[in-house]
């Protein structure tokens, strides 16, 4: 009897293990920008203190060019958005285009555009659907 629950425990880990790795993983090799790249594993983990950490106080959010209050659309936005995968990324590794999965709305093209100020920090994100 010990066997056979300690067998169904190790079969019950190892699937779980198989679903959160397949689930969390996205490729980031594509982003060459520090603090980009920090933003986007900090947005991929839901990791709210990391992620208002990169920005300044009073960062600018522009979705699809409209003007948003960046830290109320944040606090709602994180762990329920996220890239499923980076297509593509120019301007020397700032702008981001790629999937993106939002529980509320769904799987899309999205762009995401970062400005960072003289200190290092984030002080603008541009974001919105894209088509390329």
């Amino acid at each position: 009897m010990k066997i056979l629950i300690y067998a169904m425990a190790i079969v019950m880990c190892a699937l779980t293990a198989k679903g959160q790795s397949k689930s969390n993983t996205m490729n980031t090799d594509k982003l060459t920008n520090t603090t980009v790249k920090k933003a986007i594993d900090a947005l991929q983990s839901a990791d709210s203190n990391g992620w208002f950490a990169l920005f300044t106080a009073d960062a600018a959010l522009y979705d699809d060019g409209n003007k948003m209050n960046f830290r109320s659309f944040f606090e709602k936005a994180l762990g329920h958005e996220r890239f499923t995968s980076i297509d593509k990324v120019e301007n020397n590794g700032l702008d981001l285009y790629g999937r993106f999965h939002s529980d509320q709305w769904g799987d899309f093209k999205t762009y995401f555009r970062f400005h960072i100020d003289a200190t290092g920090k984030i002080n603008r994100l541009d974001i919105g659907q894209a088509s390329y």
